[in-house]
């Protein structure tokens, strides 16, 4: 008998802001070039790409440009996104920030 194999949709495990933070975080450290694809996730199970627009100040047309598979959007584009979510990119301390 041939089991078979559901494909996992990790959007169903991320219920809060501390849960998508470590799901963003583990794709970084694991890939980077999954990036994109990883906050289109979020952003598709939290308000959609209308609701991400609002929040980071990015155009709608922006955003499916810089989350499509293959992309390589630009470093202030993924800052802006993550911060949205709660995983603000950069130094973690504030007297780094100088």
């Amino acid at each position: 008998m041939t089991e078979k194999i559901k494909d996992f949709d990790v959007t169903k495990y991320l219920e809060t802001e501390e849960d998508i933070a470590y799901y963003i975080e583990a794709v970084m450290d694991e890939d980077p070039a999954l990036l994109p694809v990883a906050l289109r996730e979020v952003a598709r199970l939290h308000g959609g790409m209308t609701d991400l627009a609002r929040r980071t100040g990015l155009s709608r047309e922006s955003l499916y440009r810089s989350l499509k598979d293959g992309s390589d959007p630009r470093y202030s584009t993924i800052c802006k996104i993550t911060a949205a979510y709660g995983v603000p990119l950069g130094p973690k301390f504030p007297a780094a920030k100088a």
